[in-house]
């Protein structure tokens, strides 16, 4: 499925950048993205990879933390305790998002 939704994705953007349609198909093609994009079941399954990346991301780290213990220069130990301090604030990150 992520394959197929990449390729259409491709597609898309391939055809935008290529057409000689003009303006007015440009413009119907960017009100059906928009129309999509705020879809809720299409903003549901965004949110929930985005928090099964988050968990994955974390047992990772977690993972990497218990092999590496102390052998890390404490610089990059000070940067990353840091790092998760702000995220567990729920402070947004340096993109903006929240997090959640």
């Amino acid at each position: 499925m992520r394959y197929r939704l990449t390729f259409v994705v491709g597609l898309a953007v391939g055809y935008v950048l290529g057409t000689r349609a003009g303006r007015e198909r440009y413009e119907q093609l960017k009100k059906s993205a928009r129309r999509v994009s705020q879809n809720p079941a299409v903003r549901n399954t965004a949110e929930t990879a985005a928090q099964q990346g988050r968990q994955f991301a974390d047992k990772a780290y977690h993972a990497v933390s218990d092999k590496v213990g102390d052998r890390m220069p404490d610089s990059v130990g000070q940067r990353v305790r840091s790092l998760r301090e702000r995220s567990a604030n729920g402070r947004a990150d340096d993109w903006g998002t929240s997090g959640t």
